[in-house]
């Protein structure tokens, strides 16, 4: 490179420092520089906004752990502070070894909520699987009224058709001697049934984003229909699958009218929402282990979250382009 010669004209100084030469960028960049304080002090009411928006959302969860950890002189004290002064697990404890229901433990309660929401968001995928499948990849009859049926049954809500769900479970049970009632049984297909409509719309806009050439030249190579349901589409449309069972995990995890009203007196059989309300008493409320219970109800869909947190992005904008 030749240096610049200081006793040159305006003209060829000015051409030397043109915006695609070196001392061009580096003014451009001290430009740069010199607005983006400004830019940054604009953004700032945004920031602010986005801040006051996470505390406010926030905030619950975080009172609800802090009251599980408060005694109870605690928190029945008119001057509550964000912090337990003497911080205990006597609710913890109250609440994973005591027994609300005479020889019915948390430890029970748990298995019978893991049991129903495992269950709801295993079967609920691979029959939304399919179901999707079916509507993307071929045309039959009455397809497009299935499509708005489905979306229509999304709009109604659960509390509205417990009554006919109940009193068609007690037919079939009289019917054909198989109990719905009383037991997992009848949860484990509800919880299953509500959760397919949305996830047959969701994962049929990813399959359909799937290109049709790679199951034909799978099928060209050989391979079977079900080689390629499991080894092509499934792979694709994973990311699709953790966006849905996830609506599935919280729908089964945190549900309560459906629970109570299907198990009625059958209390080996109770979920953990279900528990709650025995802290709701005549005489008054016990919020040390209703926080407590609450917080490790919360614990399992953490879990659940940071287990597929990887792929919950891309699964919930992937099949938002086609279908």
């Amino acid at each position: 490179m030749t240096a610049i010669d200081n006793t040159a004209g305006p003209s060829a100084r000015a051409a030397t420092a043109a915006p695609g030469s070196g001392a061009g960028r580096r003014r451009g960049a001290e430009r740069v520089y010199r607005r983006s304080p400004l830019r940054r002090l604009r953004s700032l009411p945004l920031y602010l906004a986005g801040i006051a928006v996470f505390l406010f959302s926030v905030f619950p969860v975080y009172w609800m752990v802090v009251t599980a950890f408060k005694p109870v002189g605690e928190i029945f004290t008119r001057n509550q502070t964000l912090f337990p002064s003497a911080p205990t697990l006597e609710h913890f404890d109250r609440v994973v070894n005591g027994q609300l229901i005479p020889g019915v433990n948390f430890w029970q309660f748990l298995g019978n909520s893991l049991v129903v929401t495992l269950f709801a968001v295993g079967m609920g995928a691979f029959l939304s699987l399919l179901a999707a499948v079916a509507v993307a990849r071929f045309r039959f009859k009455l397809r497009t009224a299935f499509i708005i049926l489905l979306m229509i049954i999304q709009m109604v809500p659960m509390e509205a058709m417990i009554i006919s769900i109940f009193l068609n479970f007690r037919q079939l049970s009289d019917a054909s001697g198989v109990q719905l009632l009383g037991n997992l049984s009848g949860l484990l297909i509800v919880y299953t049934a509500v959760s397919l409509p949305i996830t047959i719309m969701m994962l049929r806009g990813f399959v359909a984003a799937v290109p049709k050439e790679l199951e034909e030249a799978a099928a060209i190579d050989g391979a079977s229909a079900w080689t390629i349901f499991w080894r092509i589409l499934m792979p694709l449309v994973a990311p699709g699958l953790v966006a849905a069972s996830i609506f599935a995990f919280i729908t089964a995890w945190n549900e309560f009218i459906v629970a109570l009203t299907f198990l009625g007196r059958s209390t080996d059989h109770y979920t953990l929402p279900l528990t709650l309300s025995y802290y709701f008493g005549r005489f008054g409320t016990e919020w040390g282990p209703i926080m407590a219970a609450s917080t490790l109800l919360t614990i399992p869909v953490m879990v659940f979250f940071l287990f597929v947190q990887r792929r919950m992005v891309s699964g919930l904008t992937m099949g938002a382009v086609k279908g």
